[in-house]
């Protein structure tokens, strides 16, 4: 039987890294001491005023159909958040509610993008990017972070990027993997490319709150931005929300009507009562879990200082996000032997970020969402393992 070209256009390249993850989640299953850092899950807890709204709504019968792009209830607290956040004031017509920000990613895609268009995307990206600019038949054009840049983008390669057939620009600040937050210039500097080219920005920010060095800033704010900006965000990172899969985008209203026809196409909108149990987290924590964001810091430092202290690894701290890069090139191993050997020997899974794109290459994508104890020992085995292989590799 015969399929579409699309589902072939989507796998993505960097599928092989998540034979760590398999391996690591087989030892588990065997009952093996394993310290699972390859997924950006948490080991915190969802807000129990969130989980009692669930409870409370379910039984007051919230299980009806809603409006596909969402309750106004939501809309409307979403885009209290984003203007006090941001400053720009925006309504509820401007947003759409969608599931996670991956529904959101690809609804953004399927209304901008026709065949053949080319999205110019900032690498290391998420890996899913270009499964979801395939789906809608476009093409990927990458633009280089490289680590010598601190993973920030190459504006002068995006400016020369730009042909007859390219459409928009996707990116995500602060990024996954590599945690870079883009600086304001950086940014003017790719609204000034859109506004010239008349090109859309797509814009990520599912770790916007979870900022450590810098400051973030959204582009739709921009001069002559809010027209051309889709905001895309979740409750996912910031309020450990990630399995309820509420996500929004926010752009003008015309965008909203069309991806709104997306919905009713495809998932006919969220659940009510996660809708309900959504307004009541954006109320009780308006920006994020305060101890999220203090934990994910504390952590870092703590795996980058002890990384530095391991001749043969570089530790790239992250701006924000969830995720150290962590170099391992000076090991003489690549990062997928690297990681195969420290999750066979310590038992310690850990992302190679090659698949990320390749300014990620010869590093790892290490995540901060397991106990602080967990991290601590994670180091301790990840240097062990280290000094050991550079020390076999010098004999």
């Amino acid at each position: 039987m015969r399929y579409s070209s699309r589902v072939h256009r989507m796998a993505g390249k960097g599928s092989k890294a998540w034979d760590i993850h398999h391996i690591a989640a087989e030892k588990r299953d065997r009952g093996e001491h394993i310290i699972l850092l390859t997924v950006g899950n948490t080991d915190f807890p969802s807000p129990e005023q969130a989980i009692a709204a669930v409870r409370d709504n379910l039984a007051a019968g919230r299980t009806h159909y809603g409006p596909s792009a969402g309750g106004r209830p939501i809309r409307e607290a979403i885009a209290r958040r984003h203007t006090r956040n941001t400053g720009q004031a925006i309504d509820a017509d401007q947003v759409i509610v969608t599931i996670g920000a991956q529904n959101a990613l690809l609804t953004a895609a399927l209304c901008l993008v026709e065949p053949d268009d080319q999205v110019l995307v900032p690498e290391p990206m998420y890996t899913t990017y270009p499964g979801t600019i395939a789906a809608a038949g476009g093409e990927i054009i990458s633009i280089r972070s490289p680590a010598g840049n601190r993973f920030h983008p190459l504006i002068n390669e995006m400016e020369a990027a730009i042909g007859p057939r390219t459409r928009a620009i996707f990116l995500a600040t602060p990024n996954n993997p590599t945690g870079a937050v883009y600086t304001r210039d950086e940014l003017s500097a790719i609204a000034a490319l859109c506004r010239i080219h008349d090109l859309w920005l797509v814009s990520d920010e599912v770790y916007g709150e979870l900022v450590y060095e810098g400051q973030h800033v959204s582009p739709s704010v921009l001069p002559g931005m809010a027209e051309r900006t889709i905001t895309i965000s979740s409750l996912s990172k910031s309020h450990a929300m990630a399995g309820w899969r509420l996500g929004w985008m926010i752009g003008p209203q015309q965008l909203v009507h069309h991806a709104s026809q997306v919905a009713l196409c495809s998932t006919y909108g969220v659940p009510t009562f996660l809708q309900d149990a959504g307004v009541v987290a954006l109320e009780q924590f308006p920006r994020c879990l305060p101890e999220l964001r203090a934990a994910y810091r504390r952590r870092r430092d703590q795996l980058c200082d002890c990384m530095e202290t391991v001749p043969v690894l570089s530790c790239y701290r992250p701006e924000g996000g969830m995720f150290v890069m962590l170099d391992v090139r000076a090991t003489g191993l690549s990062a997928y032997d690297f990681a195969k050997g420290l999750v066979l020997e310590e038992g310690i899974a850990i992302l190679p970020a090659d698949g990320f794109g390749d300014s990620a290459a010869g590093h790892l994508r290490i995540s901060l969402g397991a106990a602080d104890a967990e991290i601590e020992e994670a180091s301790r085995r990840l240097s062990r393992y280290a000094e050991q292989v550079g020390r076999y590799r010098a004999s």
